[in-house]
């Protein structure tokens, strides 16, 4: 892995820290009467969050918030509501609004899970097993991997995305839950068919990659939502470190550090001077293209992890960078001024429509709703000891 230019921002100090948790905290105190019976809406338009109905797969960011305001302060006012945001969730995964696909650990973990571990919400508890009970119903035995969209079985969706590495946690917590390894099993060969397959040899990374329906076997990786095929889109380069890093901690296989380490390198290689990426790596420094600001927040989380799990030298390396990309993320993109952006973050990227590539186009130089989250989470790792939601 490659050093990092000494160019780059120094790291973020403790002091720092605690300011950037404070501003964000306020900002979602200022949020509660927008979003404490709505959801927020995956991007912002004109880096405002509009109020939505919870049916999207990124409404679980935003709870995460209020979960991590309440760690930070103890204010009953997070917890009250945060829990009933978990009565919102509970209520989607019962009567199964929107949720036929992948993304049931980015909706469930930081709501649910959170609420079962931080205030023993038994609501939470049985939405997240809910959860995780319709998660394992997209595993798809021939190719061994979660289906992430589409018809089950449908040839032409047969395909896994690396974002699914960051739902594979609920998964190992359904386990450790129930004492049933099924739900361990899926997550972990999920796992392995997403290393064996979604690396490419340079160590960049197939955003979404299609199986054989019939036999099992690898077809061709594609992009839905980077610039091209055999682009590097940010956020799913950003989702293999971090779910690398996820995935060493619930199974201490040594190709997955190294995974890490590939994925990390490449990554590193291909940002700006401030270490926050464009949308996709295939732009460099000096590129008019949209930034995306929430790519850096999920690495630094993904570092954060992964320095709990090695040794002291490996781990200073890994915490130093991420407290450099949260120095640059707070002083450059965080929201100051709250009457500009109800947000955290600005310059996130959701998808960016280009001829080659087949999203819808929405969010693009905006907040994120889970940039905000992974700032946050990346803050509070660097503030204190703390217990992950995933």
């Amino acid at each position: 892995m490659n050093a990092v230019s000494t160019l780059a921002p120094q790291p973020i100090t403790d002091e720092e820290v605690r300011a950037a948790l404070d501003t964000a905290v306020a900002q979602v105190r200022r949020n509660l009467p927008t979003f404490t019976y709505s959801a927020q809406n995956h991007s912002s338009v004109g880096n405002v969050y509009p109020a939505v109905a919870n049916d999207q797969w990124t409404a679980g960011f935003w709870p995460g918030e209020i979960w991590l305001a309440f760690e930070h302060t103890g204010e009953k006012l997070f917890r009250y509501a945060a829990q009933i945001q978990v009565q919102s969730f509970l209520h989607r995964i019962e009567n199964r609004i929107e949720t036929d696909h992948h993304d049931m650990g980015f909706l469930y973990s930081p709501s649910c899970i959170a609420a079962w571990k931080l205030v023993g919400d038994e609501d939470g508890r049985k939405a997240a097993l809910l959860a995780a009970d319709q998660l394992i119903e997209r595993y798809q035995p021939v190719g061994g991997f979660i289906q992430a969209w589409g018809r089950k079985g449908n040839p032409n969706e047969y395909r896994y995305i690396i974002d699914c590495l960051l739902n594979l946690p609920l998964l190992y917590w359904a386990t450790r839950e129930t004492g049933d390894e099924k739900y361990r099993e899926i997550a972990l060969t999920h796992a392995r068919t997403t290393l064996a397959h979604s690396v490419r040899p340079d160590d960049s990374t197939y955003h979404t990659f299609y199986m054989d329906p019939e036999t099992g076997a690898p077809v061709r990786g594609a992009t839905k939502q980077g610039y091209s095929d055999d682009s590097f889109w940010a956020r799913g380069q950003a989702w293999g470190i971090a779910g690398m890093a996820l995935s060493y901690r619930y199974e201490r296989l040594p190709a997955y550090r190294e995974a890490f380490e590939r994925l990390l390198g490449f990554y590193l290689n291909r940002l700006p001077s401030d270490l926050v990426p464009y949308w996709d790596l295939i732009f460099t420094e000096g590129s008019d293209e949209p930034r995306d600001s929430s790519s850096a927040s999920i690495v630094a989380c993904g570092l954060l992890e992964m320095a709990e799990l090695v040794e002291a030298g490996d781990a200073a390396r890994y915490r130093d960078l991420a407290r450099r990309m949260m120095k640059s993320l707070t002083d450059r993109y965080a929201v100051k001024d709250p009457t500009l952006s109800n947000g955290l973050v600005l310059h996130g990227t959701y998808s960016k429509k280009t001829p080659h590539n087949t999203c819808r186009g929405e969010g693009v130089d905006e907040c994120v709703s889970w940039g905000d989250y992974y700032y946050m989470e990346a803050l509070t790792r660097l503030s204190r000891n703390w217990s992950s939601y995933w």
